[in-house]
């Protein structure tokens, strides 16, 4: 990555109290909450407190930081390789150019996390049906007992008052 390429990052040189500040105007704490859970964004909601929150929480800094150049500056998605930086470090091509925000109510962030639930839950379903499977092709019987010799006639029944049983 070139620096020309991390200029074109919106993120470059933003503070963390000027991104807060344009979510807050544009899409207003409940929205802010309901897209992030973070409850810094319900409970008393203030720039300060939320700062504090922020700078103390690393994840929820790259959280937040991802959904501003998500939804607020709709930027392209990261490529496989760049999937592991942190949104700061991401770099875009100069031909790509920053468009307005996405409108977003409470009902279309519920909707679309209910869709990804959904989403999450079949695919862990999938995996789990897969898993089982493979697990059903073994051929080993469920009962570990199953395996070991039946006992011959040869063997003395055990006795408790012989402790060697001899």
């Amino acid at each position: 990555m070139n620096i020309e390429e991390q200029k074109n990052n919106p993120l470059h040189g933003l503070k963390t109290e000027v991104l807060l500040t344009e979510l807050v105007e544009y899409y207003g704490w409940t929205i802010l909450y309901t897209a992030m859970r973070f409850h810094c964004f319900k409970v008393n909601p203030s720039i300060e407190g939320s700062l504090t929150f922020l700078k103390k929480t690393e994840w929820a800094r790259i959280k937040i930081e991802n959904f501003y150049l998500s939804r607020f500056k709709r930027m392209p998605r990261p490529l496989d390789h760049e999937i592991d930086l942190l949104p700061r470090e991401r770099g875009f091509s100069l031909h790509i150019v920053t468009r307005s925000p996405m409108e977003l109510t409470v009902e279309s962030i519920e909707l679309s996390q209910a869709k990804a639930a959904s989403a999450h839950q079949q695919y862990s379903e999938d995996k789990r049906q897969k898993h089982q499977a493979s697990r059903n092709d073994y051929d080993r019987p469920k009962d570990r007992r199953a395996n070991k010799p039946k006992a011959s006639q040869e063997e003395v029944p055990y006795d408790p008052s012989n402790p060697w049983n001899k």
